[in-house]
């Protein structure tokens, strides 16, 4: 998803010239044609991040749309008070993308493992959360990102949920797309995650439960539609997230839920428990230790429905 992220940054820099890129110190292969393509749109500020988000935010507010890059943690959980106070504060365009998101950098342990950024991040007023399944759908997030003002949060993982692009031509914040028909659940998914989910969905349906899958790449603002309709229409939601259980897209989802007054039928929630990773490997080995691949969304859709 990175690459699809800097080539169409490098596509709307050419249009754009207040587009402005901040690496911190890392990305060199994917950001080098960037970098000498436009060397006054472009920066390596080192490996000091929280005055990355700062320089970030002093552009910005000279009419910049800057982009912060770097890995999970680094640019969001370790910026956090130069988010607070001068980005989001502010209102400023300083837009962080963060590769890595989840267990994408697994072998490098738990000060890589990004699974309490967007429930943090999501707090902060003004930011805007987008987390993409696929690389086409990551270059669309861009799109709206350097369309709209205000900061904004893009976290992208290594895997990709692998569906087509005719699902959809375009990406708006605040609105979610239905990837797939059912009513006996629904199950709500965000990054590339989403597939596993299509995977548990096709085994499920050979069981005879069919299920609504929603991609929402949009966690802030949150399509409160489709939660709703999903809640009334089918026989209960999952969420699936590779992030703490705890302040994430299930909290969203069950907030909206709450708020609207609408009771789903079941509600469970699939992703890290309220613990820290202490293991290490890929990413698939550890959706699978940590109970989020396609057996265990299998396993929680069966057992739920079984007492609803």
């Amino acid at each position: 998803m990175r690459d699809s992220v800097i080539q169409r940054l490098a596509e709307l820099a050419v249009k754009e010239p207040r587009i402005f890129l901040i690496t911190g110190d890392l990305g060199f292969g994917v950001l080098t044609d960037f970098a000498e393509r436009f060397p006054n749109q472009f920066l390596n500020a080192g490996v000091a991040e929280q005055n990355m988000t700062s320089v970030a935010a002093g552009l910005a507010l000279e009419g910049r749309i800057v982009f912060t890059y770097s890995i999970g943690n680094f640019p969001t959980l370790r910026c956090l008070e130069q988010l607070r106070n001068d980005v989001c504060y502010h209102d400023a365009n300083v837009n962080v993308i963060a590769i890595g998101g989840g267990f994408s950098y697994g072998p490098l342990g738990m000060s890589h493992h990004a699974t309490e950024d967007i429930g943090i991040l999501r707090t902060l007023p003004n930011l805007k959360v987008a987390v993409p399944s696929d690389p086409w759908q990551a270059a669309l997030v861009l799109d709206q990102i350097v369309a709209s003002p205000g900061p904004s949060y893009l976290r992208l993982d290594k895997s990709a949920a692998g569906i087509t692009e005719g699902r959809g031509a375009q990406f708006r914040f605040g609105v979610a797309q239905k990837v797939r028909e059912g009513d006996h659940v629904t199950i709500i998914a965000a990054g590339g995650i989403l597939g596993e989910v299509m995977s548990a969905a096709d085994e499920l349906s050979a069981q005879g439960l069919d299920c609504r899958v929603i991609d929402m790449c949009s966690i802030k603002p949150l399509d409160e539609n489709i939660v709703i309709e999903a809640a009334q229409e089918t026989g209960g939601i999952v969420t699936v997230e590779e992030h703490n259980v705890i302040g994430g897209l299930g909290s969203a989802v069950a907030e909206v839920c709450l708020e609207q007054g609408v009771q789903p039928k079941i509600f469970r929630r699939i992703g890290m428990k309220d613990i820290y990773s202490e293991l290490v490997g890929s990413q698939t080995y550890l959706r699978s230790r940590y109970g989020m691949d396609q057996i265990a969304i299998v396993e929680t859709v069966v057992s739920a429905l079984k007492v609803a």
